[in-house]
């Protein structure tokens, strides 16, 4: 079984069911694989709406629809591996923002697990396997 862990901005894509984000899930949950977000990439999308002029529209759609998503939690192994990674990429020059080496730390430890995103910035992360599924109209 594959994993897939949602970036925000796929994520976003999926709730908003833009640029073919929400279909690709589909088809791979029929395929019997996993789809899912972390508890990082939740909060991202909950200051997208707060922040939003329909804060109540988007909080019913992002409510519904990360409802059936999996929900990978950031735990004590994820902050280890964070501390891991953000020293190699400190140690090698090549800073990201925390929030997205805590999102690579949870998808390194789901064991085989593809992080979906549109952000080059992960392509740093050693070992972190990568997917854009962003249909480019």
């Amino acid at each position: 079984m594959k994993r897939f862990l949602l970036d925000t901005n796929t994520a976003a894509h999926f709730v908003h069911r833009r640029h073919g984000v929400h279909h690709r899930a589909d088809v791979e949950v029929r395929k019997g694989n996993r789809v899912g977000i972390c508890t990082i990439v939740m909060g991202e999308l909950w200051d997208g709406v707060e922040y939003s002029e329909s804060r109540d529209r988007n909080a019913s759609l992002t409510t519904v629809r990360t409802g059936k998503l999996v929900m990978w939690p950031y735990d004590k192994a994820a902050a280890l591996e964070y501390g891991r990674i953000a020293a190699d990429l400190r140690r090698r020059g090549r800073l990201i923002q925390q929030p997205d080496i805590q999102i690579a730390a949870i998808t390194l430890l789901i064991p085989n697990c593809t992080l979906v995103t549109t952000d080059s910035d992960f392509q740093v992360v050693a070992g972190l396997r990568i997917e854009n599924w962003v249909e480019e109209k």
